[in-house]
């Protein structure tokens, strides 16, 4: 059942929408300099970078290592370049040097429990039980939604299934402003 006020609020969506995407990997090369799109090593951002620019502005592309001091920095300077939506990749896992989610937790304004629930079950319908290893999440951060998705280019695929035609109806509530 179609709710009228999500409706409503799509249609009052913001019509560009700005997005960014970082990929952590201790094992991907990096190419001399900042490479605006993503690498031909980097399968899930390229595919990230490829379906995103065909709704949206791309803004911004970064590979960095699994680091939560350089995930931050990347972070803040794709919002200070205007980006409203940023797709992490990979750090997801339960490695020791996967730091991706518990790094922005613990910068999240609020977070967006709803994002994880749907892709863990999703997964779950294609992997099994193997999809409580999923760690996906969702948050909101200086008025600007991040989503935080496996490295696998399956779970990125998954990952923007669930929530593409969704990002302006986030937008408009990040970024509505009550009296």
């Amino acid at each position: 059942m179609k709710s009228e006020t999500m409706e409503e609020h799509r249609k009052n969506a913001p019509s560009i929408i700005k997005c960014a995407i970082i990929t952590l990997s201790d094992s991907q090369s990096r190419e001399h300099g900042e490479p605006k799109t993503p690498p031909s090593t980097d399968i899930s951002g390229k595919i990230l970078c490829e379906n995103l620019r065909k709704k949206y502005q791309v803004i911004g592309y970064k590979l960095i290592g699994d680091d939560a001091k350089s995930l931050i920095s990347a972070i803040n300077e794709m919002i200070s370049q205007g980006a409203m939506v940023i797709f992490t990749t990979g750090g997801t896992g339960i490695g020791k040097k996967d730091i991706t989610i518990e790094t922005l937790r613990g910068i999240f304004e609020k977070e967006l429990e709803g994002f994880g629930e749907i892709f863990r079950h999703e997964s779950y319908k294609e992997l099994g039980a193997g999809a409580i290893l999923t760690r996906a999440t969702a948050g909101i951060y200086n008025d600007s939604v991040i989503i935080a998705l496996p490295g696998s280019p399956n779970a990125v695929k998954m990952g923007l299934d669930i929530v593409i035609d969704e990002l302006g109806h986030l937008i408009r509530h990040v970024r509505e402003h009550h009296p």
